[in-house]
């Protein structure tokens, strides 16, 4: 995957980078080591599919269905903090061949349900008797797919093959989680060690495809997983640590109610390494490239001028990405944030309750994974990406921006 060629005036930034024996062949044991035991994970963890600590839920009892209809007209609200006056609420929608008017709660008021708007129906069938419909959901599959188009458009006008590339890997980052973590979690298997697994095996797949097969490539991967790794056995001692349920929400309470089995600890500590290997495997890819482009530009520096010259783009780099960690974390629990608010007590009391202390180790785990894993990466890519044995000139200095 890597090359020895000397700096070459034009080419890949990958052929023009001299690249040392021993750390290549180093690099790709502990890679080849990480996809065994990746292997080896997904074997002894794959689901079976027959056995699981988790009852089968169904959705609607048996004969219930959800037909779509379309909103005809549309009544007054009922005001939500006072006692509602009859006949508000309701909306008459066309569904079977039929116009029905059914109860619609205030907030979906507030949203703009309009006539011409489709809306999903709970039909239960009648004894005897005409069926009966209730308001489920308002049907959103038309925003749904404009904005998954226009998404599409635009990454592959944009990023054009690295795009469609990384759409690919995308969609294969998905299929584990379906078909494989998930199915797993469900049957009782170790979270932490479900997650580590597969992330790896996410991982492997999606910076191949998506970067190329090269030892910067490969510099990134295995940064990458060392970040991985220092996440899940920081988040397995921070969730123990702070006695974290890993219960906190309307949706964990549901789920404990069909599997008493499951360990939800651990399904915190899974959720720790998802989390964060996103951003992860943004920051590693950029500190690869850095010290490639870095190397290329000034082939006769010491490592340590490039290890020096990439931390100070991977410094602005842990900055940017922590902010992002955060700001995404308030923009998803706004909500909690804005009822927090207004107790009594300030959220700074609140801290250590269930809800918010999850998400600030949430947050601290990832960003600590994150953050060591920007020397690391910097440090395996230096030792591969070898000064030449042609000699930078005195008074060159070492370019700040590789780009």
């Amino acid at each position: 995957m890597g090359h020895g060629h000397s700096h070459r005036a034009a080419g890949d930034i990958d052929d023009q980078v001299q690249v040392g024996g021993p750390a290549r062949t180093s690099l790709m044991v502990g890679l080849g080591l990480a996809a065994v035991a990746t292997v080896v994970g997904l074997v002894v963890w794959w689901p079976s599919g027959d056995a699981s600590d988790v009852e089968s839920a169904q959705f609607a009892a048996e004969g219930v269905t959800f037909p779509t209809g379309e909103v005809r007209e549309v009544g007054e609200p009922c005001p939500v903090q006072e006692a509602p006056p009859e006949g508000c609420g309701l909306v008459s929608v066309e569904v079977d061949d039929r116009r029905v008017d059914v109860q619609v709660p205030p907030e979906v008021f507030a949203a703009g349900l309009s006539p011409g708007d489709p809306v999903e129906l709970q039909k239960v069938p009648g004894e005897g008797g005409a069926p009966t419909y209730s308001y489920f959901a308002t049907d959103r599959d038309g925003t749904l797919l404009w904005l998954v188009l226009l998404f599409l458009v635009v990454v592959l006008a944009i990023a054009r093959w690295r795009g469609l590339f990384a759409l690919v890997g995308l969609t294969f980052g998905a299929a584990v989680v379906w078909w494989f973590l998930l199915p797993a979690l469900l049957e009782g298997s170790s979270g932490v060690g479900v997650a580590l697994t597969g992330a790896s095996a996410i991982m492997f797949v999606v910076l191949y495809m998506t970067h190329g097969l090269s030892l910067r490539t490969s510099t990134a991967l295995a940064g990458t997983l060392v970040g991985v790794a220092i996440t899940g056995v920081l988040g397995v001692v921070a969730v123990a640590d702070a006695r974290l349920t890993g219960i906190s929400d309307d949706a964990g309470g549901l789920l404990r109610a069909y599997g008493n089995g499951l360990d939800f600890p651990s399904l915190l500590g899974c959720a720790l390494v998802i989390a964060g290997l996103g951003v992860l495997n943004d920051v590693t890819i950029t500190q690869a490239s850095a010290v490639w482009e870095l190397r290329a530009a000034s082939p006769g520096a010491s490592r340590l001028e490039v290890y020096a010259g990439a931390m100070r783009i991977g410094r602005d780099h842990i900055a940017s990405t922590i902010y992002t960690i955060v700001f995404a974390y308030v923009g998803t629990a706004l909500l909690v944030l804005m009822l927090l608010s207004i107790y009594d007590r300030s959220i700074v009391d609140l801290r250590s309750t269930e809800q918010l202390a999850e998400e600030i180790v949430r947050t601290l785990v990832t960003s600590i994974g994150l953050v060591l894993a920007v020397p690391v990466t910097t440090a395996l890519g230096v030792l591969i990406a070898s000064p030449s044995r042609v000699t930078t000139p005195p008074g060159t200095p070492l370019s700040r921006d590789p780009a």
